[in-house]
C-alpha cells in the first residue's frame, strides 16, 4: 500500500530521502518517535471506532424523555 502511495506521488528512492532529511531537519531526532507514537494511538482510536459501528455499538445513548 505505501509503494502505490508513492507510486501515485512519483516519489523515487532519491525524492524520499529527500523528504526525510526535511521531516527531520524539521522536527529533530526526539519528537519524530513522539509524532509516530501519537500517529499509532490514532489510528488505532480510529480503527477500533470504525469497528464498534460496524458492529452497531456506537456507545452512544439517547437521552430519554422525562414526562
Amino acid at each position: 500500500m505505501l509503494n502505490s502511495i508513492f507510486l501515485l506521488f512519483g516519489l523515487g528512492g532519491s525524492e524520499m530521502i529527500v523528504v526525510l532529511v526535511i521531516v527531520l531537519l524539521l522536527f529533530g531526532g526526539k519528537k519524530i518517535p513522539e509524532l509516530m507514537k501519537g500517529l499509532g494511538k490514532g489510528m488505532k482510536d480510529f480503527k477500533d471506532a470504525s469497528k464498534g459501528v460496524d458492529a452497531g455499538n456506537t456507545g452512544a445513548t439517547t437521552p430519554e424523555k422525562k414526562d
